[in-house]
């Protein structure tokens, strides 16, 4: 799985580079920000995100990202939005850049159907980067979650879910377990394709190797999920154990097209996540009625509309891309995230030792100095206000770090970006810090 994860890593990050190092689509900009007269308000407190609930209307989708995945400031204001959206707009459903067995996990314990600690329920997550989920910021999150639930109906609780593709073989594991006694001719499929997976010894990397040879356990897997879908299809509507096993044997499908895919098309591969996480929120939607609202977590490289960087003319797309596609007459809004300089947890390495590391400040060329030229404070940028001014529909380099961060080498980590067409809001934190672990300590 490393080799298989570090194969990605380096096609991202070559993606990445080649993004900063375009003279045509990076040329140096001197912070000059005498155009930004509008659409730049101060971020201090909860109060100064009125100006974007408001914006938001209506809209059933909200998309919140991060720039990286081990930054506090990115969590809290995300939380601060999630209850505010929850409490006023009427939202019941979060979906995470996540595996879908540990957040259901998870979701037992929001929704009240398992005791414990929130700091405990967080770990359910254990596959690398264990801190996406596994932190402090999550863990309040969740006990603010359950709070809320105990006062609501059933309906109306708020449900807490993962839409990445990762999960194989927990995921069939799962789809085992429930048809065990639910319908032991399910669980033998789901047996039959444990069986043909075994030789890999839960190593994806050798699977999708095996899969370059002719080997292949899709068979299996479709044919397990078929008899997942007719299970579900004669239970009455929303039965959840139902839903939740068709959701782990769509995973499992899923996670063993996506490990094809990564050892043949790295825009292929993302594209098939990214269609899955698109395909998961709307099957929540559908399961929690067609009126349900839902927020949306993930990276800013899923949230923020692929169409307005460099990622469309390498074929991607996302799921912040998808979803507008899909829903505008219901209402897509994103929201970006970004900072000039701070800590941020990540590793030197997939698989490798996480550490707090220094986010030097950000390059001259990109949004993130941009801003801090501006001024040296937080701030909200509402991005209607600025697409009729030309300066601020120039692309810049925008920041994105992964699980994986080298500090000294900051060239490949800023994609070319409209930032007032990639998102409707964005969230400027100038100096930020790290992601703390569950409970206190040190990761």
């Amino acid at each position: 799985m490393a080799k298989l994860r570090l194969i990605w890593i380096v096609l991202l990050s070559g993606w990445l580079f080649s993004c900063s190092s375009s003279e045509d689509t990076l040329e140096a900009i001197k912070p000059d920000t005498g155009f930004l007269t509008k659409g730049v308000y101060p971020l201090q407190g909860a109060q100064d995100l009125d100006k974007l609930i408001n914006e938001i209307g209506n809209s059933r989708y909200v998309l919140l990202g991060e720039a990286s995945h081990g930054t506090a400031e990115f969590y809290t204001w995300r939380a601060e939005l999630t209850k505010r959206f929850i409490q006023e707009k009427g939202f019941t459903i979060i979906t995470v850049e996540g595996d879908w067995p540990a957040a259901y996990s998870l979701n037992h314990y929001i929704q009240g159907q398992q005791g414990g600690t929130a700091q405990q329920a967080v770990q359910a997550f254990q596959r690398w980067p264990t801190w996406m989920w596994a932190n402090q910021e999550v863990a309040q999150l969740a006990e603010w979650l359950r709070q809320h639930n105990q006062a609501q109906a059933q309906g109306q609780k708020v449900g807490f879910y993962g839409m990445d593709v990762y999960s194989l073989w927990e995921s069939l594991a799962e789809v085992e377990q429930y048809f065990a006694t639910a319908d032991p001719s399910v669980a033998q499929l789901a047996q039959n394709a444990q069986t043909c997976l075994a030789p890999y010894n839960q190593d994806e990397q050798r699977y999708a190797e095996a899969t370059l040879r002719g080997s292949s356990c899709a068979t299996q897997l479709e044919r397990l999920l078929e008899a997942v879908s007719a299970y579900r299809a004669r239970q009455p509507a929303g039965h959840e154990a139902a839903f939740n096993a068709e959701q782990n044997a769509l995973v499992a499908v899923n996670a063993e097209r996506y490990y094809q895919q990564m050892v043949r098309s790295s825009a292929g591969s993302w594209n098939l996540r990214d269609r899955h996480m698109q395909e998961t929120v709307n099957r929540l939607v559908a399961h929690r009625g067609n009126s349900a609202k839902v927020i949306v977590w993930a990276h800013n490289t899923h949230v923020g509309d692929a169409r307005y960087t460099d990622m469309a003319s390498a074929g991607m797309v996302n799921i912040g891309q998808l979803l507008r596609e899909q829903h505008a007459q219901a209402g897509v809004y994103l929201v970006g995230f970004g900072t000039y300089q701070g800590q941020v947890i990540a590793a030197n390495q997939w698989g490798g030792a996480v550490r707090v590391m220094q986010v030097p400040p950000a390059q001259g060329n990109s949004w993130e100095a941009l801003l801090h030229a501006y001024s040296p404070e937080d701030k909200l940028l509402l991005m209607r206000e600025l697409q009729d001014i030309p300066e601020a529909m120039q692309t810049r380099g925008h920041r994105a770090i992964g699980v994986t961060y080298n500090p000294s080498s900051e060239a490949g980590n800023y994609v070319p970006t409209v930032l007032p067409r990639r998102y409707d809001a964005f969230l400027f934190i100038d100096q930020t810090t790290a992601l703390s672990p569950p409970g206190g300590g040190s990761f």
